[in-house]
């Protein structure tokens, strides 16, 4: 895949003032700050990826909204591979988190919406029915006990998943 970078120096913490950004601590050496941010391309065009998430091994996780997939970037050698969401071409992922190296994520194209979780290992899926229906479950997090956060939008709900594996 391409990837692109591009480098920018600036001084200080950058503020907001009237619409423009503005550097302040001009002149102190101590305050520069370097930012060097890489762009890698997704495989389809206009596939719209949302939510990148960081898994473990350092790879990135992200759910491409319009294509229905769920996509993987391997930052080190700039491989992408994407694999289609069990709910169909039309199940729109939004939402995503992982738990160790287990990835999870909510359909917002099916009704109801749905939790999805994926094992890179064995690339396996397993779906579960969102019980208010979720309305469109964008963002989602993982909390430090291992439990699930979704905030369901469409509902006006904020959602708690409870996971026991082998259960």
């Amino acid at each position: 895949m391409t990837m692109n970078r591009r480098s920018f120096a600036g001084l200080g913490a950058l503020t907001l003032i009237g619409g423009l950004l503005a550097a302040s601590g001009a002149g102190d050496a101590s305050s520069r700050v370097q930012v060097t941010i890489d762009e890698w391309k997704v495989p389809v065009e206009k596939s719209r990826p949302h939510d990148p998430e960081v898994a473990p091994d350092g790879s990135v996780w992200y759910t491409a909204q319009i294509t229905s997939k769920l996509g993987r970037l391997d930052p080190k050698t700039g491989t992408v591979t994407e694999f289609a969401s069990p709910g169909g071409p039309k199940s729109q992922p939004y939402g995503i988190t992982h738990v160790g190296p287990i990835i999870w994520y909510s359909e917002s194209g099916v009704q109801p919406n749905t939790l999805v979780r994926f094992d890179p290992a064995s690339r396996s899926f397993e779906t579960w029915p969102i019980p208010s229906g979720g309305g469109v479950v964008r963002h989602m997090v993982t909390a430090p006990n291992g439990e699930l956060w979704l905030a369901c939008s469409g509902v006006d709900r904020i959602a708690r998943v409870r996971i026991r594996e082998g259960a």
